[in-house]
């Protein structure tokens, strides 16, 4: 059984500057994983936003645990918080502000499995 701790997962900066931590990865996983995807957990302070990037061939869905935030998605704009899942289509340019008071926290589920090449900044 592979049980795995989100507070014993190394955090790290992503290209966005967004904290993630991953929690699954067909790709980096040690243990053999029969995934198509992977699973992140993603927090942003408040104030913050993150930068504009895109998936250049996978899509992404956001599901927000903790806190409020504004999403863009090309020219689109919307303000979510928790319980809300959002799909960001494959070359969509994405960001996501913390317009609240405490981190937000999200996890980030992609398609195929995120690999470091997979996305660029805009």
């Amino acid at each position: 059984m592979l049980v795995k701790r989100l507070d014993e997962l190394k955090k790290i900066i992503a290209l966005d500057d967004t904290i993630v931590r991953e929690i699954l990865n067909p790709k980096h996983d040690p243990s053999p994983l029969h995934l198509g995807y992977s699973l992140a957990h993603a927090a942003l302070p408040p104030t913050k936003t993150s930068l504009p990037h895109r998936f250049i061939s996978a899509s992404e869905v956001y599901y927000i645990l903790k806190g409020e935030g504004i999403m863009h998605i090309d020219d689109e704009t919307q303000i979510v918080g928790a319980g809300d899942t959002i799909y960001i289509p494959p070359k969509a340019v994405q960001s996501i502000e913390n317009n609240g008071k405490t981190d937000l926290e999200f996890l980030c589920i992609v398609y195929p499995e995120w690999q470091p090449d997979a996305e660029e900044l805009i």
